[in-house]
C-alpha cells in the first residue's frame, strides 16, 4: 500500500518530469551521462535509430541493455519517453515484446508518438511494443501479468520512489522464474537527513531517495532475489553549490546490478563453460564485475550463479558440468561487500583502474 509520503512524492516526481522539464538539458545536475555509443556495432545500430525527440527527453543515469534479448518479453519500469523500450524493441526482433510502463502521461505521450516511427524504421509489420499508464510500486495493478517477462529493466527510476519494497515484491511478481532485474540508479553512501528526503528538487533529481548498498541487499532477500551482482559503478559529481549545501559529506555514485528471480532449490557449485553463442560475445562474455566468461574456458562457479546460469535466458550459452572439486577462488572469494559500488569504485581507483582479475579458470582441452 503507498502510504501519504509515498502519494505526495510520487505527484511531485510526476510533476518535475511530465511539466517542469522538457529536455534533459532542463536538468539542474546529471547523475551522470549513458554512453552514447558501444563496442558492440548492433547495439550502436540500434541506438542511432532512435528519433531525435525521444532521445531529447531521456533522463536515465546508466546502461539497462542487458545480453539476450532475442525474442525476450521485457518490461520497462519508469519508461519516459521510451528510449530505451525502443532499443530494446530493435534488439528484441519483431517477435520480441516491450512495455513500458510509466505515470506521466507528458512523457507516455511521446513515447506512443513514435511506436508507427520505430516500427516502420526498424522494418517490422506491427509493432512489438506498447506503453502502458501506472505505479512502478502496483505493477500489477496496470494489467500486466504475474510469472510474465523475461527480465525487468530500469533506469533512474527506482530511486523516485520511497516504497522501493511494493517495487520490487511487484517485479519479483510479473518475472518468470530465473527472469532478471537489471537496473541502474543512483547510490548513496549513507542514510540521508530527513529533511533531504522531503526537499522536492532533490527528489526529482534523483537525489533524495537514492539507494543505499544495505537496503539493496536486504530488499533481494526479502523479495526471492540473487544477491545483487553489480556491473559498473562511476562516480556522481556534485555540481551545483546550492545542492552541496543540502546534500552535505553525502556521496553518490551511479551504479547498475543484475538480480535473479530465484528457483526454490538451489545447485551445488559446479563448473560451466560458455560456449560463444550470445550476439556479439563469442569470444567472452563479461556477467559482472567478478566474473567474464571466456568461450570455452572452464569456470567453477558458486551455487546461486550455478542455479542462475542454468535457470535463465543464458542456459543456452553454458554448458554445465559435474559439480567443482574445488572451490570457486582458491584463495577465498571476495564477500558480498565486493558489490557495494562504493567498495568497487575504492578497489577500482587503488588498482589504477584495472579491470578486475578473472575468478578462477582454465583452458578446456
Amino acid at each position: 500500500m503507498i502510504d501519504a509520503e509515498s502519494d505526495s512524492v510520487r505527484d511531485s516526481v510526476k510533476d518535475y518530469y511530465g511539466k517542469v522539464l522538457q529536455s534533459r538539458d532542463d536538468l539542474q545536475n546529471w547523475a551522470c551521462v549513458s554512453r552514447s555509443k558501444t563496442s558492440l556495432k548492433h547495439i550502436d545500430d540500434a541506438m542511432a535509430l532512435v528519433h531525435p525527440d525521444v532521445e531529447a527527453r531521456y533522463y536515465g543515469c546508466g546502461w539497462v541493455i542487458p545480453d539476450v534479448l532475442e525474442n525476450m518479453k521485457i518490461l520497462d519500469l519508469g519508461s519516459g519517453s521510451g528510449r530505451d523500450c525502443f532499443i530494446l524493441s530493435k534488439l528484441a526482433g519483431e517477435t520480441g515484446h516491450v512495455i513500458g510502463l510509466d505515470m506521466t502521461d507528458e512523457q507516455l505521450d511521446m513515447a506512443k508518438k513514435y511506436i508507427e516511427y520505430h516500427t516502420t524504421t526498424f522494418g517490422y509489420k506491427k509493432p512489438n511494443v506498447n506503453f502502458v499508464k501506472g505505479f512502478i510500486e502496483k505493477i500489477t495493478d496496470a494489467g500486466l501479468s504475474e510469472d510474465f517477462f523475461d527480465i525487468v529493466i530500469s533506469n533512474c527510476v527506482l530511486n523516485m520512489t520511497p516504497d522501493k519494497r511494493a517495487v520490487f515484491q511487484e517485479t519479483s511478481k510479473v518475472l518468470k522464474v530465473g527472469g532478471e532485474l537489471y537496473f541502474s540508479d543512483v547510490f548513496c553512501d549513507r542514510v540521508l537527513d530527513p529533511e533531504v528526503r522531503k526537499h522536492a528538487v532533490m527528489w526529482g533529481e534523483g537525489f533524495a531517495g537514492a539507494f543505499n548498498w544495505d537496503t539493496l541487499v536486504a530488499l533481494s532477500e526479502e523479495t526471492g532475489f540473487s544477491r545483487p551482482r553489480l556491473t559498473n559503478a562511476k562516480p556522481v559529481i556534485i555540481e551545483k553549490d546550492e545542492f552541496k549545501k543540502i546534500l552535505g559529506d553525502a556521496k553518490f555514485c551511479a551504479a547498475t546490478y543484475r538480480l535473479f528471480k530465484m528457483p526454490t532449490k538451489t545447485m551445488e557449485p559446479t563448473n560451466v563453460v560458455y560456449n560463444g553463442r550470445i550476439t556479439g560475445k563469442p569470444k567472452a562474455l563479461v556477467f559482472d564485475h567478478r566474473h567474464t566468461f571466456k568461450t570455452q574456458d572452464i569456470v567453477s562457479v558458486d551455487g546461486e550463479l550455478a542455479t542462475i546460469l542454468s535457470s535463465s535466458r543464458f542456459c543456452d550459452a553454458f554448458d554445465i558440468q559435474p559439480p567443482a572439486t574445488r572451490p570457486c577462488c582458491t584463495g577465498g572469494c571476495p564477500d558480498t561487500r565486493s558489490n557495494d559500488p562504493f567498495e568497487f569504485l575504492v578497489k577500482r581507483e587503488a588498482e589504477g583502474n584495472l579491470p578486475e582479475p578473472a575468478c578462477c579458470g582454465k583452458k578446456s582441452d
